[in-house]
């Protein structure tokens, strides 16, 4: 635990510490605003990103990003969030692994072995595209699964987040 939050207290404001959620992108999202902008639209990773950190103040999460092309790398920030949120201070992952959707077994493996709520997302509709595109390991452990409405599906994933997080609250 920090030094400046004690027994689930901010010292410094006297307030509980935001949760925590992790934007999480794959391989290539790096690449968005100039990778098919006919599957992907315009915007950029970064423009992605400072939206889901505004979206997130908004729902009162401290939004933190990550991406990476190295399935390795991936693997590490879901072991890392799944400790965050046995600790109570993530409320979970909003994850477009990319092409690793549908190659990887060992992403499946760690979310299902963190019991982090994933939301799985696609900027893409996935099931309109090619067939090889249409099974994810990772759907059948996630939380929740947003396809094909842009990058809009990060902000309603945190959305989803935020009420999955009300409603363990209010238990």
């Amino acid at each position: 635990m920090s030094a400046d939050v004690r027994a689930g207290v901010s010292v410094a404001t006297g307030t509980p510490p935001r949760l925590q959620v992790l934007v999480l992108n794959g391989p290539n999202l790096n690449l968005l605003g100039t990778r098919e902008p006919g599957h992907y639209g315009a915007a950029t990773l970064a423009q992605v990103e400072q939206d889901c950190r505004t979206q997130g103040q908004a729902l009162g999460f401290d939004v933190q990003c990550q991406q990476s092309n190295h399935e390795g790398v991936l693997l590490d920030a879901i072991h890392a969030a799944g400790q965050a949120h046995r600790e109570g201070r993530l409320a979970g992952i909003v994850f477009n692994a990319g092409a690793y959707t549908h190659t990887s077994v060992a992403l499946h493996d760690a979310i299902k072995g963190t019991g982090v709520p994933v939301i799985e997302v696609h900027i893409s509709n996935v099931h309109a595209r090619e067939a090889f595109r249409h099974h994810s390991y990772l759907s059948p452990v996630a939380a929740g699964l947003i396809v094909g409405l842009g990058t809009d599906g990060y902000l309603l994933a945190l959305q989803a987040l935020a009420l999955r997080a009300a409603r363990v609250s209010k238990v």
